[in-house]
């Protein structure tokens, strides 16, 4: 199949389950095709089997903002038409849905099927936003098969627009060649902490979702009980204000802001703990990574994270906000080895048992056989 698919580049979940989607898919045997504004970041740069085509919006002075979406639309009308697309696989309904179907109004009959993806932001604030509620409404129903990563998005998805058609879960899925325990090597994590010091990590684009202060907040009370490390991965808006707070708690020479880093199943599997305490998550695809290379998880019990983080068995779950919650979970589990270590084997096991690649993939696969036979 020739597939063209279109995401976010950015350091965040739906870009990075769109790249793996891709490179898995071009394994296969599929033509695929990446369309963004700036290459995917976990998409090699010199990848022999797929395509990149890099979407550039001209800046005029008519323009208060460039209008990205027009571009796009234009650049999926000129990769359709030269190349023969068959399914436009979009990541998010507004601005990607929208600008697959002015592409596809452009082209006339025998254009490409669309599939569209909702990660979650896509629905839970921009859709609801009454600026674009409609807009988001009339892509998903315009989009020939609609997918959401959880349960909880299909159910919030279908609610929020009152919508009639189907929505496919197919949940985010783990690479166990990339994400596994065997990282983890003393040598590895002496990098990060001392012998006799526990390791506790969080990954995220550091948007104000993720709650990134409860992390610090968490860690600082941990802190007081056990001597630890704490890593902070990836970057964004919260990651200076984190900094700043690690201060004020008097915790910052134990706080290690790594920023974007490539092979981070090298580092999530030096960790004993990973916390992540958002507000919203459709999925949660950083927990999964880490449960992949054996690390337990206490996270928040919102959204979806229920869905991939098994109560007791891949981790913890506490109400959101609650940070002390949080900390008593840590300080408990990291304290009773035997727990730990059970626990430690849970999360391995838990996220390639219900999560693999190659089950999620065929299921992508299906459901593009589904609509080119229709």
């Amino acid at each position: 199949m020739k597939l063209g698919i279109v995401c976010h580049p950015t350091y965040g979940g739906s870009g990075v389950v769109a790249s793996e989607l891709g490179l898995a898919l071009s394994e296969k045997g599929h033509q695929v095709h990446f369309v963004s504004h700036e290459l995917p970041f976990r998409v090699p740069a010199a990848h022999p089997d797929v395509r990149f085509h890099k979407v550039d919006v001209t800046s005029y002075p008519l323009f208060q903002y460039p209008p990205y979406t027009l571009a796009l639309a234009s650049k999926l009308f000129e990769l359709s038409a030269h190349e023969g697309l068959e399914v436009l696989h979009v990541h998010y309904a507004v601005p990607h849905a929208s600008a697959a179907y002015l592409c596809r109004q452009m082209l006339g009959k025998g254009g490409p099927r669309i599939v569209t993806t909702l990660h979650g932001t896509d629905i839970t604030l921009i859709g609801i936003d009454n600026s674009f509620y409609e807009i988001t409404r009339f892509s998903i129903e315009q989009s020939d098969r609609v997918t959401a990563v959880s349960d909880y998005l299909a159910r919030e998805t279908q609610s929020h627009f009152r919508l009639e058609q189907e929505i496919d879960v197919v949940p985010n899925f783990i690479d166990s060649r990339t994400f596994h325990p065997g990282h983890r090597t003393a040598e590895r994590r002496l990098a990060y902490a001392a012998p006799g010091e526990h390791l506790i990590g969080h990954l995220s684009n550091f948007r104000s979702v993720k709650r990134v202060p409860d992390v610090i907040r968490t860690f600082a009370l941990v802190q007081r009980e056990l001597p630890s490390r704490l890593l902070m991965i990836g970057s964004g808006a919260e990651l200076e204000p984190a900094r700043q707070l690690a201060g004020e708690l008097g915790v910052g020479d134990r706080v290690n802001f790594l920023g974007p880093v490539l092979n981070v199943a090298e580092v999530l599997a030096q960790l004993d703990l990973f916390l992540l305490p958002s507000e919203y998550e459709s999925f949660g695809l950083a927990a999964l990574e880490a449960m992949a290379c054996g690390v337990p998880v206490v996270c928040s019990k919102a959204g979806g994270l229920p869905e991939v983080v098994e109560e007791d068995v891949s981790g913890l779950l506490c109400a959101v906000g609650d940070y002390q919650c949080m900390a008593k979970s840590v300080i408990a589990l990291l304290q009773d080895g035997e727990r730990h270590q059970r626990l430690r084997e849970g999360a391995h096991r838990s996220a390639v048992g219900r999560f693999p690649r190659d089950r999620v993939v065929a299921m992508y696969e299906k459901i593009y056989q589904e609509l080119l036979e229709s």
